[in-house]
């Protein structure tokens, strides 16, 4: 059975800014972790450090046990696939068909072309995500969310074994965040990813990692994480947090700040 883990993992900046602290958490075969925190608490910091774009400072990732920096590039492709935060990619002057197959480049030689069996795989992809009749659309003309749709469906075709997300509902309407992301736990594959949506979170991930200035704060089933109680130390809001009584699932409702009432 597969398992990510990062190992006391920090990362600081060649300036000296250390933007993650003594990260350890695992990911195994079947299982969707969740990162949530405000807006600099290192959760793409670490995505980058698990999918070796950023090399940690001290620490490791490991896949099975083995240092996933020190596999080849090939083989590491093989196994992990990415969805990033940054879809601007209007620069690549590639089909959207052209954009998804990349995910099959792992799996051959660089002077090996595509198969029938390839071409299948994009279409069954394009059309899981819902984006078929785009097929032969320039990829830059795509808007966010189906450019987001798009680089979901190059990670299916990659047939991985870890699946890392950066904001996977970006951009996209309500729909699609709840199919996109009922697509991904329905891999069986072992799933990291952020979300800002502590709602999403709650429903669709086994656990729940909390982040703050590049520490891990609180981690574990999303019922014992989200509380009133860490949202207001984390995030700074006053919220109301009940189980919704068709999902199961924590709710978070969000308080607007107290006005002070002022009298003539």
């Amino acid at each position: 059975m597969t398992t990510l883990r990062t190992q006391s993992l920090s990362y600081t900046t060649p300036q000296g800014r250390e933007l993650l602290h003594d990260i350890t958490l695992s990911v195994a075969a079947g299982e969707t972790v969740g990162l949530v925190g405000p807006n600099g608490s290192g959760k793409t910091t670490l995505l980058r450090c698990v999918y070796a774009t950023l090399r940690p400072t001290t620490g490791r990732v490991l896949l099975d046990g083995a240092d996933l920096h020190a596999m080849p590039v090939r083989a590491r492709a093989r196994r992990i696939a990415t969805v990033p935060q940054d879809t601007d990619a209007a620069a690549i002057e590639l089909s959207v068909t052209e954009v998804v197959a990349m995910g099959r480049s792992p799996h051959h030689r660089f002077w090996e072309a595509d198969t029938a069996a390839d071409a299948t795989l994009v279409r069954e992809a394009l059309a899981r995500v819902g984006i078929a009749d785009l097929a032969a659309r320039p990829f830059p003309s795509l808007s966010g969310g189906e450019r987001r749709r798009a680089l979901v469906a190059r990670a299916l075709v990659q047939q991985p074994d870890v699946v890392v997300l950066d904001e996977p509902t970006n951009h996209l309407d309500i729909r699609y965040q709840l199919e996109v992301l009922s697509l991904v736990r329905e891999l069986g594959t072992a799933n990291l990813l952020a979300l800002h949506d502590l709602n999403l979170a709650a429903y669709f991930c086994d656990r729940i990692c909390v982040l703050a200035g590049g520490r891990i704060v609180a981690e574990g089933p999303p019922a014992d994480v989200l509380t009133k109680e860490l949202l207001g130390s984390v995030y700074g809001v006053d919220a109301e947090v009940g189980i919704h009584p068709a999902t199961g699932a924590p709710t978070v409702v969000y308080l607007p700040p107290t006005r002070a009432v002022t009298t003539s």
